[in-house]
């Protein structure tokens, strides 16, 4: 276990987060993420301003209150129009509100949301200060490390300050930067390299900022390692595709991780009570496919739970109780050998 004590690198005050990402986390997926680890703050799906203003509003923002701490990451550029969602967030119950900055999709970038905004960091702060007047709650910037020809960490460090002008203190900062021509969004979360140390960099000259790293982070000791240097950790799709990497970071506040079987029966009665309200059984397994991840027989468990394989809550109970075998008795065998 990991010991976090007065003479540790690590600030008491420390933060762990699940990255939002488009499709994956869903309010079924934050559900089943927070039965890892009470401590960690979850975000929404980004959600644009004209989804709110012109949508569906509870089904962008309806969420479960387990699901606290929750951000909800807006996407948008007109500082009226971010006001007015920061607004309807605080009254939705959200604990933060969260502007994306980072984004690279083309689709994105055409209605000037995401990543492309930090070519206008005077934009952005009239963005965050419109939103901080709006609401009490904490508003908070996701952005890269730079886009384009705008790559200099002196450049990123501009766009830092002239937010932080408004007053906003709290940064998430992904360590690459975005090419907005010529890369896919998954190219431009794997090809341009991670530039942690432009991070790091940007909390020892802004030691008054708190600021959170993200990107290409994967296990317990690489978020203990960021953690020596910077207030914060965003964990991307590592917390996707093995989920019990929530779970172990459970020892950073120095507590024992759950058992993953404990988990899915406490899961078990949310998928049920989704199931009754009309969801697909398909949209709920996808989200626990990695709970197994590098165990004995997770092949099986994904095979099982995967597409339309499992028809029933009584084939997810049956791949549950096969798991629970298999891990016995790979188990049994070690011991015995």
């Amino acid at each position: 276990m990991l010991e976090i004590n007065e003479n540790s690198s690590i600030a008491k005050d420390f933060r762990i987060s699940v990255a939002p990402m488009m499709d994956w986390t869903t309010r079924d997926y934050r559900y089943f993420a927070r039965l890892f680890n009470p401590h960690v703050w979850l975000y929404s799906e980004m959600v644009t301003t004209g989804a709110i203003l012109y949508g569906d509003k509870s089904r962008h923002l309806d969420f479960n209150a387990s699901e606290q701490p929750l951000v909800l990451q807006l996407g948008g550029s007109n500082p009226q129009d971010l006001a007015t969602c920061s607004t309807i967030a605080e009254d939705w119950g959200y604990a933060e509100v969260n502007l994306n900055v980072g984004c690279p999709s083309d689709r994105v970038q055409n209605n000037k949301i995401g990543a492309c905004l930090m070519a206008e960091p005077e934009l952005v702060a009239d963005c965050i200060a419109a939103m901080q007047q709006a609401v009490s709650i904490p508003v908070t910037v996701k952005h890269r490390i730079g886009i384009d020809d705008m790559q200099s960490y002196e450049e990123m460090l501009h766009f830092v300050d002239t937010v932080a002008q408004t007053d906003c203190t709290h940064f998430i900062v992904h360590a690459r930067i975005a090419l907005l021509n010529g890369l896919s969004p998954k190219e431009n979360r794997e090809i341009p390299p991670l530039r942690y140390d432009d991070v790091y960099r940007l909390k020892q000259d802004r030691p008054n900022l708190t600021i959170e790293i993200n990107g290409g982070i994967q296990s317990l000791e690489a978020t203990t390692m960021h953690l020596a240097h910077v207030d914060g950790v965003m964990i991307g799709r590592a917390a996707y595709h093995d989920p019990y990497l929530l779970a172990q970071c459970m020892q950073l506040w120095q507590q024992t991780p759950p058992d993953r079987f404990d988990i899915m029966q406490q899961f078990l009665p949310y998928i049920e009570y989704r199931l009754n309200q009309g969801a697909s059984l398909s949209m709920l397994t996808r989200h626990i496919l990695g709970l197994f991840q590098n165990l004995p027989g997770a092949r099986k468990w994904r095979q099982a739970l995967s597409g339309n394989n499992a028809k029933t809550l009584s084939d997810v109970d049956a791949a549950l109780k096969h798991m629970q075998e298999r891990i016995y008795t790979a188990a049994h065998c070690f011991v015995a050998d």
